[in-house]
């Protein structure tokens, strides 16, 4: 039987070669905002290691507050935009498919900034009960929808492939998604999580606006918030249909299902220990692909990995299984990619006894 990592597979139009994808992993080396030539060279040689899909760092859309750190790249202005004209060409030169992840990361607080850039969210709150930043007024939230779209259609016109919007880890759309973070009073909420999801569903109407019905649209979401490790947004499948659903019909293709360890079932209590994961479920109750992640290749889950626990390479066949079951589409590797660009062809041609640890000093260098 084939490996089912190299089955290729049709994206929403988009052919990809194979089933990895190299996760979204904020990087800081974009002086000003502007990704330069080492960013570039860092995803060319990702694509030269035969990652069938790449998603970018998180690069902060044209409104204040979007980012906070000036070394995450930007995706507006014309220096920053030449930049990443770079980074497609680069990638495309050598083979690869590449997709920017649009960004606003809402009230999250970054304790090393000492000025952070004015911050906005649904409520002024970075999580319940912690204010942080001011709340968004209507005509904020209509700014940063367009400013989404936007950025949506300079990715279609710089070569992009297709895009991902970061709605998860406690950034602003899902500070909408979230109670303990969105305690408006007006349309923007409300007491079930179809009326939380007008916001990103609001932003997939005007990227798809923008950039058509042929163009690959993928939004990432998780349970799991930097605020809160345990919280669960969607505490049964049918809270998890009613959350999918708006953003699909607005014009979701693939949805991002981010997760801390991807072998764990969603509703244990339902299908087991060995059910069905996050990506899984959402595939099976949205019909649309779904891209899984969650601590791949490696032992020790990541959060526990960036705050400075190493990591060893470890075995794929749980993986492997899910998904020659067709459990979820895609599977997205992270820290493994950032230690050892050539992990996909590794894999591939079986030298798994090459494969590289992780340690938080690889975070000190791009490579």
């Amino acid at each position: 039987m084939s490996n089912p990592l190299f089955r290729p597979f049709n994206m929403a139009g988009l052919q990809l070669p194979n089933r990895v994808v190299m996760a979204p992993m904020t990087r800081s080396f974009s002086p000003g905002g502007v990704p330069g030539a080492d960013v570039a060279a860092y995803y060319r040689a990702r694509a030269l290691g035969e990652v069938g899909l790449i998603v970018t760092e998180g690069t902060g859309i044209d409104r204040v507050g979007s980012v906070n750190d000036p070394n995450i790249p930007r995706f507006h202005g014309d220096a920053a935009l030449a930049g990443w004209g770079n980074v497609v060409k680069e990638v495309h030169g050598v083979g690869g498919l590449i997709a920017p992840q649009l960004w606003h990361v809402g009230a999250a607080i970054n304790h090393a900034n000492p000025s952070p850039p004015p911050q906005e969210s649904p409520s002024g709150l970075f999580k319940p009960g912690k204010a942080w930043g001011e709340k968004m007024s209507e005509s904020d939230i209509a700014d940063t929808v367009a400013a989404f779209a936007k950025a949506a259609g300079a990715a279609k016109k710089l070569g992009f492939d297709t895009i991902e919007l970061h709605g998860a880890h406690g950034y602003l759309i899902d500070q909408f998604f979230w109670t303990g973070t969105n305690e408006r009073s007006d349309s923007w909420n409300g007491d079930t999580i179809a009326q939380r999801g007008k916001f990103a569903a609001e932003i997939l109407k005007a990227v798809r606006a923008e950039v058509g019905p042929d163009y690959p649209v993928i939004i990432r979401i998780s349970q799991w918030k930097q605020q809160a490790f345990d919280h669960k947004v969607a505490t049964t499948p049918a809270d998890l249909e009613a959350w999918l659903a708006p953003m699909s019909d607005a014009g979701a293709d693939v949805f991002h299902c981010s997760q801390r360890r991807f072998w764990e079932p969603e509703f244990p209590d339902i299908d087991g220990a060995d059910g069905l994961n996050f990506a899984g479920w959402a595939k099976k109750l949205s019909g649309k692909p779904t891209i899984s992640v969650g601590s791949v290749g490696l032992s020790g889950e990541f959060i526990a990995a960036f705050a400075g626990e190493a990591s060893q390479p470890a075995s794929i066949e749980n993986l492997l299984e899910r998904m020659d079951r067709d459990e979820f589409d895609l599977i997205a590797v992270g820290r493994a990619l950032i230690v050892d660009p050539d992990w996909v062809a590794k894999v591939r041609e079986g030298r798994f006894g090459d494969l590289r640890a992780f340690d938080r000093q690889a975070l000190a260098t791009l490579a």
